[in-house]
């Protein structure tokens, strides 16, 4: 016959099996962030639950007394444990550092202490009596004033250990929050079995089942190691991560609340306010900034300059409101972007621009006036008058080019112009056939209320131009096809001539030129880029038995 403590021992063994292979899990994932601390958790509750088998075991009261004040070490380890772990598995390993660790150990060290001297002193019990419930034996133990201290401490270590897991229940990964449940799961049920054991509302109030309890701690963590990758997938570098990212980012960020006093600051702002982080944090940015202005202001100037080591540097600034639950306005992040870079090359822009409008324009037309004045006598000098006008003519072609380039890239900042896919085509086929009267044109039928972007229009005359001005062949052919979808069109120029240099798609792809991937000019470019700022893409791709297919990728404005 199974008598009642044989049931409460076999209970107990159960509770310390299922913990001891949790625990083997929770080493071999050592050092992964917790696993330690879930390790000594678990050693704790296994030495809590093996020395209350050798209590219920126990023929005199003398050693059930013993094994009762042995016991401590793993009860006082247990919470000291889970706080620690619940820190590291969370990415708040700042506060598990030895200091920490020795203040958290004085409570469960004096507790164990005063447990293997309490036969001198009334601190941790004040009175041990025995209650019978048949052929099983119990001690009644009345707790004294240092009971209710460690009793206390527990609790509160404990609640501190599942506030950031409550946070993980909230979070947008289902494994997190699968994780995290798990383990709240598994740790309450013991915490809520020890509070209703002190408060005496269980069967047996001289017997503490908690120890039993803790086999759904083993059993979750089981479940939260093997289902939910407990520490394969962990959220540990989370809450650092966020924090790093304001700290290290290379833009100067400074938190303000609402009265513009600077409460945080990451390390790039120091530069921008003289001073370092901790001396900044309680004074007004207003008296650190003052060509920041007001941050309440609606009208804000493009770019704000602020002395940065004796030199005048524009910003971009960037004002976020922080909001509280009832959306009332606590504060704000100020972002400085330096803008100076960006400024310098947009000036070089209109610098090269200038001079690709004029300059080049200017002295090619130049030199092919002179060129024609000239009256050659030889074939000799003939064909080096034919060069210079040719070379003359490719410069020429290469600078409005170059000039069609920077006005595309100057209107990448702006909105997107509609226009029309007739307007779009129509003009430049028809000028195609005109310049270059020996290539047949051919062009499908297309929505007559289709339209696309502004920007396009360059593109698709130099894919029209390439594709007539390097046909080679005898009957020169080009097809222009489109294809509309409800968010897409799709415009391929087909044409019979020799094709694309391998090289030049090279460049194309490796987004740069090298002395053996290069472009032969700008014409490619100007395809590529003005396709990218349409909002598209270009792709070529080889036609069957020769020649090209460039086909552009746009969206449907309309």
């Amino acid at each position: 016959m199974v008598t009642l403590v044989d049931g409460l021992t076999a209970v107990l063994l159960v509770s310390i099996a299922a913990s001891f292979a949790a625990a083997l899990l929770a080493w071999r994932e050592r050092p992964e962030p917790g696993a330690s601390a879930i390790v000594l958790m678990l050693a704790g509750v296994v030495w809590w639950a093996a020395f209350l088998v050798f209590e219920l075991q126990a023929s005199t009261v003398a050693r059930k007394i013993l094994w009762s004040d042995v016991q401590w070490v793993g009860v006082v380890v247990i919470p000291v444990a889970w706080l620690l772990f619940a820190l590291a598995y969370t990415g708040r390993d700042e506060y598990v550092r030895p200091q920490v660790v020795a203040v958290l150990a004085v409570v469960p060290a004096v507790t164990v202490v005063l447990a293997a001297t309490s036969n001198a002193h009334d601190l941790l019990y004040r009175s041990t009596t025995v209650v019978s419930y048949g052929d099983l034996v119990l001690l009644e133990r009345t707790g004294g004033p240092w009971y209710w201290v460690v009793a206390a401490y527990t609790y509160v270590l404990g609640a501190l250990g599942f506030v950031p897991l409550l946070g993980l229940i909230r979070s947008n990964a289902v494994l997190f929050r699968g994780q995290s449940a798990a383990l709240l799961f598994g740790s309450l049920t013991p915490w809520v079995t020890n509070i209703l054991s002190v408060a005496g509302v269980l069967p047996l109030p001289e017997f503490d089942p908690t120890p039993i309890a803790f086999a759904v701690t083993g059993v979750s963590f089981l479940g939260a190691v093997t289902r939910f990758q407990l520490f394969d997938a962990s959220p540990a570098p989370n809450w650092r991560a966020r924090r790093l990212v304001f700290d290290r980012m290379d833009d100067a960020a400074i938190v303000v609340d609402s009265h513009g006093y600077v409460v945080d600051a990451n390390e790039s702002a120091e530069t921008l306010l003289g001073r370092a982080r901790r001396d900044a944090i309680g004074e007004p940015v207003a008296s650190m900034l003052p060509s920041l202005g007001p941050l309440d202001a609606d009208c804000r100037p493009e770019h704000v300059a602020i002395d940065v080591d004796g030199d005048e540097t524009p910003f971009d600034v960037s004002i976020t409101p922080v909001r509280d639950v009832r959306e009332r306005l606590i504060g704000r992040v100020v972002t400085f972007h330096d803008v100076s870079r960006y400024l310098r090359q947009k000036q070089r822009l209109e610098v090269l621009n200038r001079a690709f409008r004029h300059n080049v324009r200017t002295d090619t037309q130049m030199i092919l006036g002179y060129a024609g004045q000239l009256s050659p006598d030889t074939d000799e000098e003939r064909e080096a008058v034919g060069i210079v006008e040719q070379r003359a003519t490719r410069i020429a072609a290469l600078g409005e080019k170059a000039r069609v380039i920077v006005d595309l890239l100057e209107r990448e900042e702006g909105p997107r112009v509609p226009v029309s896919l007739h307007e779009l085509l129509d003009g430049r086929v028809q000028r195609l056939r005109t310049a270059y009267p020996a290539v047949t044109v051919g062009v499908s039928e297309y929505p007559a209320n289709c339209t696309v972007p502004a920007t396009l229009g360059p593109v698709v005359w130099n894919v029209l131009e390439n594709a007539a001005e390097h046909n080679t062949s005898d009957d020169p052919h080009v097809e222009v096809e489109v294809e509309a979808s409800e968010d897409r069109v799709e415009i391929r120029v087909a044409d019979d001539g020799p094709g694309v240099r391998d090289s030049e798609y090279a460049a194309l792809e490796s987004g740069t030129e090298t002395p053996l991937h290069h472009a032969s000019g700008l014409g490619l470019w100007l395809i590529h880029w003005g396709t990218d700022i349409a909002g598209g893409r270009v792709t070529f791709a080889d036609n069957e038995p020769t020649g090209t297919v460039v086909t552009l990728d746009v969206p449907r404005l309309d």
